[in-house]
């Protein structure tokens, strides 16, 4: 068994069966998914479309693409074809990009709303009250090619775990706040997700669905 095989085969006896794995695959080579894939995992999470679009032909089509990087507008068609998930909706404007993208190839492609919870301003994502104006908008009601499958975040990088949870748990009541209000009839919105490899464990606890873990699968990251 490879090291990463192994990895993964650790990994998944700490996740529960609620919560699914995507392997962070970011900087890291063809070989180094194909391993990973072999060993059971099919969802993957790229952060760049150039490098998502570089790697993705070289690889079995039955892989789960989700983009989990900040998605620039003009790049959206490159993916929507081939694309599992985009869970970086992090502006109304996005969002209806995405959506007109897929109505023009037929698609309902699904999508999470990334809210700001970090102290980091560098973060990107929603606030609150952007995501309420949002989805009560008449564009939104309009929208049919966008599923909305729940919500994504990013804690900020400390070692305060204190701070960690407290963002993930905030995360958590936005999901809950969200569901309630407007979705509350909808099976699909039912995602967060949230928790990389420093602190998958408390994302878990604070009830994360989808875990986005690369180090701990591939090693470190690649330097560019």
């Amino acid at each position: 068994m490879s090291e990463i095989a192994k990895n993964i085969a650790i990994l998944k006896q700490t996740i529960p069966a609620n919560a699914r794995l995507i392997a962070v695959s970011k900087t890291k080579p063809v070989s180094d998914i194909l391993e990973a894939y072999n060993a059971g995992q099919r969802l993957f999470g790229e952060n760049r479309v150039q490098e998502l679009l570089s790697k993705k032909d070289h690889l079995p089509v039955d892989i789960q693409w989700h983009l989990i990087g900040h998605l620039q507008s003009n790049k959206v068609k490159f993916i929507l074809p081939f694309i599992s998930m985009i869970q970086s909706v992090d502006t109304n404007k996005l969002l209806k990009t995405i959506n007109a993208e897929a109505a023009k190839i037929s698609r309902v492609v699904d999508c999470l709303l990334q809210i700001h919870i970090a102290e980091e301003e560098t973060k990107f994502g929603f606030n609150m009250e952007e995501i309420v104006q949002m989805i009560e908008s008449s564009d939104f009601s309009d929208m049919k090619n966008v599923r909305i499958c729940g919500v994504m975040g990013i804690a900020t990088f400390t070692s305060d775990q204190n701070q960690v949870n407290k963002e993930f748990t905030y995360l958590s009541d936005c999901f809950s706040t969200i569901k309630n209000k407007y979705f509350s009839a909808d099976p699909d919105f039912k995602e967060i997700s949230m928790g990389m490899s420093g602190d998958y464990r408390i994302a878990l606890k604070a009830g994360s669905t989808i875990v986005r873990i690369g180090s701990l699968i591939f090693g470190e990251r690649n330097k560019r």
